[in-house]
């Protein structure tokens, strides 16, 4: 009976946990469509989520491309003897499911633990306690700009990504397997629409949703000093990446249902 009590008592904790993180969004959702929230701290986080997180972001997206295309170029070549098809398994990869999920992977350990160590100091330092003295509300200085932040630079270097992770997987198979140039040109560019891309800016929104929730709730909730903010940024990080990557087969899922990509 213990096991029952046990499992029981981590599933009322986790219901709570979900109910409050719910909450959180629709107040944060609430105050971003009645316009209240501070422009300026919004631009300067959209510097910190997005501009200063390309360079990680690049980078693993181009060697990302390379190691794809090299795999491909080797499983393809067992099978019919020669590499084909890169192009097409390259874009593909990257522009579906590897573009975004490895953005929102990166962002969730460099901008989401960042995220919830800040806040959560304000709230073990009563910072934030100190906001709803002075008559100002925490949810529209502090989550609102990183939300729209989030939503937004999420898809924008979801884009980049899936650009260099394509360029890099181009420089393999010209410069390492020896295949024109125009083959992989052609191997995008024929098999490759539209609504592939949308297909994954799509999931790149919901993933910025859940990583900015996952950070604002976990911050906001911290408690028992220095422990707790290293408890909550952790806990941050591994929540985040694991609904993430939940998420993605479902997303997927209701995207090809739908007809989009």
């Amino acid at each position: 009976m213990k096991i029952f009590w046990l499992i029981g008592e981590k599933f009322l904790k986790l219901s709570e946990e979900l109910g409050c993180a719910y909450k959180m969004f629709m107040q944060i959702l609430h105050t971003f469509l009645t316009g209240k929230y501070d422009k300026e701290n919004t631009t300067y986080q959209m510097v910190l989520i997005g501009v200063k997180s390309i360079p990680v972001i690049l980078l693993t997206s181009a060697f990302t491309g390379m190691v794809l295309a090299l795999q491909t170029a080797y499983s393809t070549r067992n099978i019919f003897n020669e590499p084909i098809y890169i192009g097409s398994v390259v874009g593909f990869s990257i522009v579906k499911e590897l573009g975004p999920v490895l953005t929102a992977v990166v962002l969730a350990g460099r901008v989401g633990a960042a995220i919830a160590s800040e806040l959560g100091t304000m709230k073990v330092t009563e910072q934030i306690d100190a906001l709803y003295t002075l008559g100002t509300n925490p949810i529209r200085y502090l989550a609102v700009p990183r939300f729209i932040s989030m939503v937004i630079m999420v898809p924008i270097l979801t884009i980049f990504a899936d650009i260099v992770g394509i360029i890099g997987g181009f420089f393999v198979s010209v410069y390492k397997l020896g295949i024109a140039p125009v083959v992989y040109q052609n191997d995008i560019l024929d098999y490759m629409r539209t609504e592939d891309l949308f297909h994954g800016l799509i999931k790149s929104v919901f993933f910025a949703l859940i990583i900015v929730t996952t950070a604002c709730y976990k911050g906001f909730t911290c408690e028992g000093g220095a422990e707790g903010v290293g408890r909550s940024t952790t806990q941050t990080v591994v929540i985040s990446m694991v609904m993430i990557l939940v998420s993605d087969y479902f997303l997927t899922a209701l995207l090809v249902m739908f007809g989009v990509g």
